[in-house]
């Protein structure tokens, strides 16, 4: 089966995708999403209607592309050096997407993202900047996101304390319409402020105005990006529309959600190295639109290579190629051992555009044939409103009581239902619970660093080639607003291994702009939703072993690896 660029090596399950297929097009299902008919998902319009503005977007957002360009000019004339944007989930990965891909043209500036509440990233990226060459962008869909508020406050303050800088000129607000941002922005008379379409939801709206703007100030060719998209989009409608039976979208949706409901939901994504960040979006996109009701499709990303034996009958491949001859021998190798692959070509980088779209796409079918609403995310809330508990109860004692560790040991201090004597014996007994199709899930809440990368890889490879599992790492607390969602909504098979220790130094948060008071620290935010989402994970009926380290996190996790 080929379409546009897409191979499909299906092997025994080509029939029901061929089925599925027949299914859709007599149940006129492509026309039914451009038309907006929320009954292709489900019998309610709740959280349907009002995000299918997707849809649209390239063509929109291209109307507009001139305005765009006019409005950053001021910030791409050798005004600043520095672009940060202070954003979560949506509101930054298709943003990271275009400046690790394109990275920034001559004469343009830099762009970093934050999306951390880790004190030191934090104050590693402040002393990094110049602040009177920074421009930061703040970007939230619904303008109440706490760690964007929370870093806002920070760096605003930080700059208003420069001498010579007027904080106002150096900060953009990227929300929807009706966001308090707005009026925040108005009350401040910012004069950098862009209201985006409300109907598109955080992680469809890399098209929009949330991933064109930044986009635009590290000098991408935005109309050309968008041009890509929109070429994607018509040919999706013309393929239907004129009857000729299925749009590359539309079978790559196919594919996905029939291949899910036969258990091979570990979808297993292989990208050249210029392309690895498109992974991080991709994974946002699949994790949070399709993990839920007791379902789901898990990315994995960067995963090592295993031997052919070591993967589970769980697995599809999606192996991104330039070259034909590119990942030949691997595929066969991979085809031959009975496993689904999904062969898509890319060209050049602007065939992002298309490709966003594409797979925007693909998710809205997969998630019609799996039976549910890709476009809500209702256990991601779970995690918010333990993290508001434990912040007013800070506030009210300043403290929380300390838990008592099941086992503590001179490296660390281990918490979850535990009855051995050491880490190793700790872990081995609880990835032992992992039955058929399991996967395991590094929920990580120590400082990122190259030491804990690289150990972290370690360990991975190390459960996945003992218990014959997929795993994922994810950094707290980016992953909640990526893969967070399918962790508490999916079948309930993962097994979740929390890391967390100690800041190797803090930053306060302060409670209003202009002021320096503070009652809570980004560190004791970076606590409380790891212990939040260890509550909303338990409360799920979840399994999840925390591992506090004492000291030398990277050293403990390369023993451990080495241990399995």
């Amino acid at each position: 089966m080929q379409r546009a660029g897409i191979s499909f090596l299906l092997g025994p399950y080509q029939s029901y995708v061929a089925n599925a297929l027949d299914k859709m097009s007599r149940d006129n299902i492509t026309a039914r999403i451009w038309a907006n008919d929320f009954h292709v998902w489900k019998p309610s319009p709740a959280e349907i209607v009002n995000r299918l503005g997707w849809l649209y977007a390239p063509v929109e957002t291209s109307a507009h592309a001139g305005e765009i360009r006019a409005s950053v000019e001021p910030f791409t004339n050798g005004g600043i050096d520095d672009v940060v944007l202070l954003g979560m989930g949506g509101s930054s990965l298709s943003a990271e997407v275009f400046s690790g891909i394109f990275g920034s043209a001559p004469g343009f500036p830099r762009l970093q993202i934050l999306d951390t509440t880790d004190p030191v990233v934090i104050r590693r990226v402040a002393r990094g900047l110049s602040l009177d060459k920074t421009l930061f962008i703040v970007s939230s869909k619904s303008g109440k996101t706490l760690e964007i508020r929370s870093l806002f406050h920070y760096f605003y303050n930080l700059t208003a304390q420069t001498p010579g800088v007027s904080a106002n000129e150096h900060f953009m607000f990227i929300t929807d319409e009706g966001s308090p941002m707005l009026t925040q922005a108005w009350q401040l008379q910012l004069p950098y402020v862009f209201s985006n379409n409300p109907n598109i939801g955080g992680r469809y709206a890399a098209l929009s105005l949330v991933g064109i703007i930044p986009a635009a100030l590290i000098g991408v060719s935005i109309e050309k990006l968008l041009q890509n998209a929109m070429a994607v989009a018509n040919r999706e409608k013309t393929d239907f529309f004129s009857g000729r039976g299925g749009s590359t979208g539309f079978l790559l949706g196919a594919a996905l959600g029939t291949l899910a409901q036969f258990g091979r939901d570990k979808l297993t994504l292989i990208l050249p190295p210029p392309w690895k960040p498109f992974g991080d979006w991709l994974e946002q996109l699949l994790a949070e639109s399709l993990g839920k009701e007791g379902r789901g499709i898990l990315p994995v990303l960067n995963e090592p290579p295993l031997e052919d034996g070591l993967y589970g009958n769980d697995r599809v491949f999606v192996v991104f190629y330039h070259d034909d001859e590119e990942w030949e021998g691997r595929i066969s190798q991979l085809a031959g051992a009975g496993h689904p692959i999904l062969k898509i070509r890319i060209n050049g980088f602007y065939d992002l555009g298309g490709q966003m779209f594409l797979w925007e796409m693909a998710t809205a079918v997969a998630a019609h044939i799996m039976g549910i609403n890709p476009f809500d995310q209702p256990d991601v809330e779970a995690t918010k409103a333990h993290t508001n508990r434990m912040i007013a109860e800070f506030r009210e004692n300043k403290g929380w009581p300390a838990p008592r560790p099941a086992l503590s040991l001179t490296a660390c201090e281990v918490y979850g239902d535990v009855s051995a004597r050491s880490l190793p014996a700790a872990l081995t007994k609880f990835l032992a619970q992992a039955g058929e199709g399991a996967y395991g899930g590094l929920q990580v809440y120590v400082s990122p660093s190259r030491a804990i990368d690289d150990a972290l890889q370690k360990l991975r490879l190390a459960i996945s080639r003992r218990y014959k599992i997929a795993v994922t790492i994810g950094y707290g607390p980016r992953y909640l607003h990526s893969t967070g969602q399918l962790h508490k909504g999916d079948a309930g098979r993962g097994l979740f291994i929390q890391m967390t220790g100690p800041n190797k130094s803090d930053i306060g948060i302060p409670d209003e702009l202009g002021k320096p008071d503070s009652f809570l620290t980004f560190g004791e935010l970076k606590a409380a939703q790891a212990e939040a989402d260890r509550q909303a994970l338990l409360d799920k009926g979840r399994k999840i072993l925390r591992i506090h380290w004492k000291k030398d996190a990277a050293g403990g996790i390369r023993a451990l690896a080495r241990s399995l």
